[in-house]
């Protein structure tokens, strides 16, 4: 499984990739990319069943209009962090129902309906959202990645280009946009997409105090590394897997795209260090 998914939050049709380097592992249906949404807070850890307009505890008639917003907004974060993404899909209904002009509200329920499967409900929100706010880049890289999941990677690499010139400092863009060059076999495309988000983790990583994450880094690398492997640049594909594994998480949730990454990484390594045992 290639990573490619860091999807944006407000805050698939298989893809064939040609094999073109000796003893390079095949790809299965465990290594289909995976495009990065945003935002981050929406992370979940499983799924749960649809529940009732009463069952949504609307929050308190006292509470002024903002406060009863922010106070559904973050149980719907709660809800979907806990894995109960239907309930939490629920939530994002109700505040959009409240607030119909919030793009986040509809990013953020476009990205659980991607969760869920439901990519055509999820286009919907993302057409919606970028209509109440066409500069809203994140969720031109979630549109992306729900084209990209649907196997039209065209339009994806057209709304990861629209999402980096809104923001030129969207690693997760950039990254995504990489591996989609990559699936296109526009491999000099690619790599100076991971170059570049490179470039911007660094750059970043020294004049931001909250820095870019480890895992988030690591990803750039496995997925240059990848690109390596395939073009037969095994040297800098070994070089790029190790600086992977020295940044992706080493324990975590099995629905944790960074720690399921580090053993596809693991499994790429040996299959260039030791090909004849890869599996």
């Amino acid at each position: 499984m290639n990573l490619r998914k860091f999807p944006d939050h407000s805050n698939n049709s298989k893809l064939v990739r040609r094999q073109t380097v000796p003893f390079a592992t095949p790809c299965s249906d465990q290594e289909q990319p995976v495009w990065l949404p945003q935002d981050e807070e929406l992370s979940s850890t499983g799924k749960s069943s649809p529940t009732s307009d009463k069952a949504l505890d609307p929050a308190p008639i006292y509470l002024s209009p903002s406060d009863r917003e922010a106070l559904l907004r973050q149980r719907a974060i709660d809800k979907a962090q806990q894995g109960h993404l239907e309930e939490a899909i629920d939530l994002f209904t109700f505040l959009i129902h409240y607030n119909p002009d919030s793009a986040s509200n509809y990013n953020n329920r476009g990205l659980l309906q991607f969760q869920q499967g439901r990519s055509d409900l999820a286009l919907e929100d993302y057409n919606t959202a970028i209509q109440l706010n066409p500069r809203l880049g994140k969720v031109y890289n979630n549109r992306a990645n729900c084209w990209a999941s649907l196997g039209d990677l065209e339009a994806a690499i057209a709304d990861y280009e629209t999402a980096i010139n809104l923001d030129p400092t969207d690693i997760r863009a950039r990254l995504n946009q990489g591996i989609t060059f990559r699936e296109l076999d526009l491999y000099d495309r690619a790599l100076e997409s991971f170059d570049l988000a490179l470039q911007v983790s660094q750059l970043l990583n020294s004049t931001d105090m909250v820095g870019i994450p480890a895992a988030l880094e690591g990803h750039i690398y496995a997925e240059r590394g990848r690109l390596n492997h395939l073009t037969g640049d095994w040297n800098c594909a070994v070089a790029d897997y190790h600086r992977a594994l020295e940044r992706l998480p080493l324990t975590g949730s099995s629905t944790d795209p960074a720690y399921r990454l580090r053993f596809q990484v693991q499994s790429w390594l040996d299959s260039l260090l030791n090909p004849f045992n890869a599996k």
